[in-house]
């Protein structure tokens, strides 16, 4: 279907690939994975527009390839007013209808064999996107993604998860070779996201997608293509058995890489006790072997293992409070209520606790973060904040907390750093470490959510307010902040529909149901999710997994492999049982 050989590309001012080379076969379900800001959407488009780039190395597809493609930053089009089942349907009914005019014409025009020509390439045009009963087909697929209540609606009447499901059933249908899709799970609540599973399951044909989410992850793919470093690498399988090979690897490799450092400073040591002799002793070979141990160090730090694909630099996201409260109610939400064309949310109370970690939960277009929003401004009577309260708010609107027109370093200068020195040492830590004066507006949506961070982070506040934060960010950004928040010392509320970050960190969760709030503990979340969605037993088996891979991660610092390799055999078993 595709195949990439040897290809190199860069921007004037960053390499993003050196020789990468993939394929992807017929058939084949492939996940796309990679740091944010690697080049992943940029590769995607070399696929889908060779002739706008200037690439080194080679691009094998057939010219004739169909290409189905669903954007990242896809909009609901608030003038449309077809319906979604004419949406979804717009080839197929413009063919039909181009059809049937011919036919109309045939019956009075004189040029019947000119008519005939259009008349059979409009007929095959139709077929070869699998005209034959669409109306059951859009039904169909309609059905599997629970949306076939909606096939009557105007599309503008539709959420933003539903549109973007609306559209992945479009280019599914008109039968393309291939289906590339950036982040379409991006902001989808949890229903959608099994909808989305569900489409992508049930589709026979060859798909390439981008996506961090860790539950698409998991049950939808059938090959990995990981791009880190300016480097790829394949995997035929599972993502999680490909995660396992990258922990063994990483293992290896640095057990390798320890003993590659113990041999460097041995040589060290050595090189050092040469030079104090010859301070002192003139002798002639006793000079050589001081050269000889300079040259064997020098070998040695350039074959030192170098490991791009488990040696991966995650982001040291640090959320301090300069003004810690005491145990006691930070936020108050007394019968508030919010309405736009309709009444979103009605009658809702609730109280945050100095140290909470709250997940704010519910179905696309719920109010979510209007009631987000109405915190930040606190302007309602029915919300009432401790004096003490320092807010930090993370948009999922990027543009709303970042100025797109400023550089990285005008950012932060805005934000109150006093030198170039100190923004440089704080957004280190967050993979920022090159090219500052770039423009926030060219950076890709995982590093506009990551520098978010930082400049939050900055703020040291005591309330976070988080809406949607893990969307567009890669795995590791997303565990570096699930770490991050398990260690925070004051309160944060975060919206998400990441069901392994509310897991992971958060103490409870508020769910809004029929236009009011409940609260719900996380022990009856976990249930409710995963009686809904996967087997009794899934939920104690990824725990153990998770609690395993903490054990790893400590026994690697240590420099333990023994017990790191011990552990990670029985990783293997319970992986299998997965």
């Amino acid at each position: 279907m595709i195949k990439v050989d040897s290809l190199s590309y860069s921007y004037p001012q960053k390499e993003l690939y050196n020789k990468v080379s993939f394929e992807l076969e017929d058939g084949q379900h492939c996940a796309f994975i990679g740091r944010s800001g690697s080049g992943k959407s940029t590769l995607m488009d070399i696929i889908m527009n060779p002739e706008e780039y200037m690439f080194d190395g080679k691009l094998d597809m057939d010219p004739n390839c169909r290409i189905g493609y669903v954007n990242q930053f896809s909009k609901l089009d608030e003038t449309k007013e077809t319906t979604v089942f004419e949406y979804i349907g717009q080839e197929y009914i413009k063919l039909q209808n181009e059809i049937t005019s011919i036919c109309a014409e045939m019956e009075t025009s004189p040029d019947i064999d000119i008519l005939l020509e259009k008349y059979q390439k409009a007929l095959d045009a139709f077929d070869a996107i699998g005209g034959n009963d669409y109306e059951s087909k859009i039904n169909n697929k309609l059905n599997l993604s629970d949306l076939v209540r909606h096939k009557d609606l105007k599309v503008s009447e539709l959420s933003g998860g539903e549109f973007k499901l609306v559209q992945v059933i479009k280019e599914m249908l008109t039968c393309p070779d291939l289906i590339i899709m950036d982040e379409p799970d991006a902001f989808l609540d949890f229903e959608n996201l099994i909808s989305l599973e569900k489409l992508i399951n049930s589709h026979k044909g060859t798909m390439l997608i981008i996506t961090h989410n860790r539950y698409l992850l998991n049950h939808c793919f059938n090959k990995i293509v990981h791009l880190e470093n300016m480097e790829i690498q394949e995997f035929d399988g599972r993502y999680i058995d490909y995660n396992f090979s990258l922990l063994q690897s990483k293992i290896e490799m640095q057990e390798l890489a320890f003993a590659d450092d113990q041999e460097m400073l041995r040589n060290e040591i050595m090189i050092d006790k040469l030079r104090d002799i010859a301070t002192y002793n003139s002798d002639a070979s006793k000079g050589k072997s001081l050269i000889a141990r300079i040259k064997i160090q020098k070998r040695l730090e350039k074959s030192r293992t170098n490991a791009p694909f488990v040696d991966i630099k995650q982001p040291e996201i640090s959320l301090d409070v300069d003004n810690e409260i005491e145990d006691s109610i930070v936020l108050k939400v007394d019968n508030y209520c919010a309405a736009f064309d309709e009444e979103l949310l009605s009658d809702v109370n609730f109280e945050i606790r100095a140290n909470d970690k709250v997940a704010l939960i519910g179905p696309n277009g719920s109010g979510k973060t209007t009631l987000m929003r109405d915190i930040f401004k606190n302007e309602s009577d029915s919300i009432e904040m401790n004096s003490d309260v320092e807010i930090a708010y993370l948009s999922q609107l990027q543009g709303e907390i970042l100025d797109e027109s400023n550089t990285i370093v005008d950012e932060f200068f805005d934000a109150g750093f006093e030198t170039v020195s100190e923004i440089k040492s704080h957004l280190y830590g967050y993979g920022f470490d090159k090219d500052l004066s770039r423009h926030i507006g060219s950076l890709s949506g995982g590093e506009k959510n990551i520098l978010q961070l930082a400049k939050f982070s900055h703020s040291k506040a005591n309330l976070l307010l988080l809406d949607e934060p893990t969307s567009h960010l890669d795995t590791y950004t997303q565990m570096a902040l699930e770490n991050a928040l398990e260690e925070y010392g004051g309160a944060a509320i975060m919206i998400s529909h990441d069901y392994y970050s509310i897991a992971n960190c958060m103490d409870y969760v508020l769910v809004i149901e029929d236009k009011h709030i409940r609260k719900m503990g996380m022990k009856k979340f976990r249930k409710m999710i995963y009686s809904n969605h996967f087997d009794k037993d899934y939920l104690h088996r990824e725990q153990n997994k998770r609690t395993l891979e903490k054990k790893i991660a400590m026994a690697l610092k240590d420099s333990d492999f023994e017990n790191a390799k011990l552990l990670c055999e029985e990783l293997e078993k319970l992986i299998e049982s997965l």
